[in-house]
């Protein structure tokens, strides 16, 4: 996954870091991307503060800004990275003739891309529910995208693959329950009696979802 850019080649400050092996300076990178998901999953974009950033990363507050060049850079590469894992994941086999298997392979990669990266999820998801002020190069990608599968959805229809509906709702309620497990897992420790930190058994989620969605769309599930 990408890693927060380093600012351009400059001469370090007198609390800059100093010179590094290249393992160093990565492990340096990854624990600043690890600190700004936990601070920006929580608190959002406003919310959030170099100062906590750094402090969560072992670095003082100069030793971060010579790591990054903003915050705001920072969170935009943090956001830019998830709406990546969903292009590069999320796509639809077009050449398929079976929506049964596309639909449920779709269904669980979705699930698998939020439990995996569950602090992304919810950077999108509180942007989102701020306005999406960082999000305006992001939407028309994203509308494109997002016909080329109601397309393919649409063409099963019309070859009477699967059940007249409305596809980009589908898509949209696809989102909805994959993403809850994310966005909202203190609600799910609890509605499922796990203990704190325990994790999610995702299987029965993933068959669930699956069987719902199949159903919809009129297919029987496997």
């Amino acid at each position: 996954m990408p890693q927060p850019t380093s600012c351009p080649p400059s001469p370090p400050g007198p609390e800059a870091p100093p010179g590094r092996p290249r393992q160093g300076r990565e492990r340096i990178l990854r624990a600043i991307r690890e600190a700004a998901i936990a601070e920006f999953s929580r608190h959002g974009y406003r919310g959030a503060s170099t100062q906590a950033i750094a402090e969560r990363a072992g670095l003082t507050k100069p030793q971060l800004h010579y790591y990054i060049r903003s915050k705001e850079a920072l969170y935009e590469e943090l956001l830019q990275e998830v709406l990546n894992g969903w292009a590069n994941a999320f796509t639809l086999d077009a050449g398929s003739n079976d929506p049964r298997t596309v639909l449920a392979s779709y269904v669980r990669k979705k699930l698998d891309y939020a439990l995996d990266n569950p602090g992304l999820s919810r950077i999108f998801t509180s942007e989102v529910l701020g306005g999406g002020p960082h999000l305006g190069r992001y939407w028309p990608l994203a509308v494109a995208s997002t016909q080329e599968k109601v397309d393919l959805i649409d063409r099963w229809i019309a070859e009477g693959r699967m059940r007249p509906l409305d596809a980009r709702m589908l898509l949209m309620q696809i989102w909805a329950m994959t993403q809850h497990y994310a966005d909202y897992e203190a609600q799910v420790q609890v509605m499922l009696g796990l203990a704190p930190g325990e994790p999610i058994a995702r299987e029965p989620i993933a068959r669930q979802i699956t069987t719902f969605v199949l159903l919809g769309c009129g297919l029987a599930p496997d």
